[in-house]
């Protein structure tokens, strides 16, 4: 274990062999660590928990308010007041500079707070295997080498190298940008893989959405890649802003210029005569009366009154300079999912019966209408579309539930796409299982890309099966395709055709089948499922631009500002809501769109000559964005 657990780090883990880390950790898959080694690497790694970063004190916070040109030259000159007796000037020089101190030491220890709160992000406890026995402990505890347990609904406590895996999905948008959740294996990837594309790594912080999985800690605390973000976070430079670059030029400017008038008044009153004395408070009166003391202030509000309104607008701004910066912004660099996007999965486009139809609405809330060539749709008159929305809200295992003013789903989101549009149809769940009870469920499988329920059709004395799944996967199991009024031969390139239509617009697309069976079927086996599926049609869904996204854009764009996508998504979706809101200025250009794999072959200076023309960077990692940043 000496000197190799340092090495697999995140980078390393995806393209080495399971056995050959678990060898390297010494970890046995039968039993994981035992409890000696465990209190052994707690010592020497620490406990799993994101550093706290030592920050400057209260103190040294406050005093750093005064760190400015403009306030030695005011303090100057309320020192010089106080020499003349001017007591009244002085003591308004001085709280001029002490509320502007303030105001701004407020503003920024509010946004420590709201950044500091990346430290709470990690899970509270998981279920591990430890001298062969199975126990749930916090996930500060955890070292590397610990065997974690992974079922539906955890938050992933480490980084780890997946080991086993069941139908595992990790919701990764909050570090990888994409809205789907990714499906998960055990097999060992390219060095050259990008953190979006690592399937057998489960990341610290993410969510299980689906299935279960048994990976082996690799990276705990700071040296996973939430910890990696938070180091980046933490070590980003202080840049000056316009602003406090021309008020330091003008501080500068000012100090020589008031110094040089009271040189020359001092001299030309010697030269007339007049005593030293004189001559010197005159001077210094004429400075402190030349200095602006009232700049200091007035900027200050201005600065407060901005920061006010953009706290408003949910944005945090952690000094009050920067926001003066938004007047100087050349370039606004976006994240796709829930900056752009809602983070919600939405169906789109609908396919059945030969036609194809668009829902309305966004998000998971049903509300919404489904249109065939602008008209509202009567499902009476469109029985293929209706058992489409039937088999997508009950071949499910998502939960559509509203909270307050909001709808969440409890599950898959794409799940949760599902059941909503088959709301906006008048279709409730709850309604249709009672309907159609289910009996028994075939759940999704990565391998065969399908998941199948049983259920009771009490009306027609007779079991029926509905299939989801991807649509290469279901063609091969279909022999004939719904039709209005029955069945119609299976036209497997035109239905290819139409799913590609819609992946080309940024679709996430999904088939749906069924079969009946005999009344007596009380278990749903593989062998159901392997041939003699009707294909229904098919439901194309994607996490949708927000509605303020395209007039935003627009507006920075005739303001002179180019927008920029920086995302860890996949090229085609990102390059498809680029296109939505307007980011994307041409669509045809090989060039279009970057990916972290082509920023990573780049020089920097190849990447300084191509980066103004590329709109769109996906796929890339928080050191990639902050490459481009820079």
């Amino acid at each position: 274990m000496e000197g190799s657990a340092e090495n697999l780090v995140c980078e390393h883990c995806h393209h080495t062999e399971a056995d050959q880390i678990l060898e390297l950790l010494g970890t046995d898959l039968s039993k994981g660590l035992d409890r000696f080694e465990v209190e052994h690497r707690r010592q020497r790694f620490g406990p799993n928990v994101l550093t706290e970063r030592r920050g400057r004190s209260r103190l040294v916070q406050f005093l750093l308010q005064f760190h400015q040109p403009l306030v030695y030259l005011l303090l100057a000159a309320a020192l010089a007041a106080g020499l003349l007796h001017e007591i009244v000037d002085a003591a308004v020089i001085v709280g001029v500079v002490f509320v502007n101190a303030v105001i701004g030491y407020i503003q920024e220890a509010k946004a420590l707070r709201a950044i500091h709160a990346l430290s709470r992000g990690l899970p509270s406890s998981c279920t591990v295997l430890r001298a062969g026995k199975r126990e749930s402990v916090p996930a500060a505890d955890l070292v590397p080498g610990d065997l974690v347990l992974l079922q539906s609904g955890d938050k992933v406590p480490a980084d780890l190298r997946l080991l086993q895996t069941r139908d595992l999905r990790v919701d990764e948008s909050a570090l990888t940008g994409e809205a789907v959740p990714a499906s998960k294996g055990t097999g060992t990837l390219p060095r050259e893989t990008t953190l979006g594309d690592r399937t057998n790594m489960a990341f610290s912080s993410t969510l299980v959405t689906y299935g279960t999985g048994l990976g082996v800690v690799v990276a705990t605390g700071d040296a996973t890649e939430i910890g990696r973000i938070s180091d980046l976070i933490a070590s980003a430079d202080v840049l000056e802003t316009p602003l406090t670059r021309r008020i330091a030029r003008f501080s500068r400017l000012l100090m020589v210029v008031v110094l040089g008038l009271a040189a020359l008044t001092f001299v030309a009153g010697l030269l007339r005569g007049q005593s030293v004395t004189d001559m010197l408070m005159a001077s210094i009166a004429l400075a402190v009366g030349a200095i602006p003391e009232g700049l200091p202030a007035a900027v200050t509000i201005i600065l407060a009154i901005g920061v006010a309104r953009m706290a408003r607008r949910r944005a945090i701004i952690r000094r009050l300079p920067a926001v003066e910066t938004l007047g100087s912004t050349t370039v606004i660099c976006t994240d796709k999912t829930g900056t752009v996007t809602q983070n919600q999965m939405t169906v789109r486009r609908l396919a059945a019966d030969g036609a194809t139809y668009h829902a309305t609405g966004s998000g998971y809330a049903p509300e919404g209408l489904l249109l065939s060539d602008d008209s509202p749709v009567d499902l009476a008159r469109a029985p293929g579309l209706r058992e489409v929305l039937v088999c997508g809200a009950l071949c499910s295992d998502a939960d559509l539930a509203e909270e307050g003013d909001r709808w969440i789903v409890r599950g898959d989101p794409t799940e949760g796409a599902l059941l909503s549009v088959a709301a906006k149809a008048g279709l409730r769940r709850d309604d249709l299982q009672a309907a159609l009870p289910r009996i028994d469920a075939i759940p999704f499988e990565s391998q065969l890309q399908f998941m199948a329920t049983l259920h009771d059709d009490r009306a027609a004395g007779a079991r029926r099966v509905y299939v989801k799944g991807a649509l290469e996967s279901l063609l091969a199991r279909c022999e004939v395709q719904a039709a209005l009024g029955g069945a119609a031969p299976l036209e497997a390139d035109a239905l290819r055709a139409t799913a590609e239509s819609m992946a080309s617009e940024g679709l996430r697309v999904l088939a749906f089948a069924r079969k009946d069976l005999p009344g007596s079927k009380h278990v749903l086996e593989h062998a159901d499922v392997e041939s003699g599926l009707t294909f229904l049609g098919l439901q194309g869904m994607m996490d949708p631009p927000r509605d303020e996204a395209a007039p935003a854009v627009a507006a920075c764009q005739k303001a002179g500002i180019q927008v920029k996508m920086i995302t860890g998504d996949h090229a085609a979706t990102a390059a498809a809501i680029a296109a939505q809101v307007g980011i994307l200025r041409d669509a045809s250009s090989e060039t279009c769109v970057l990916t972290g794999t082509d920023l990573q072959a780049m020089s920097d200076q190849e990447l300084i000559e191509c980066v103004d023309a590329v709109d769109v960077f996906a796929r890339v990692s928080p050191e990639h964005k902050l490459r481009l940043v820079e």
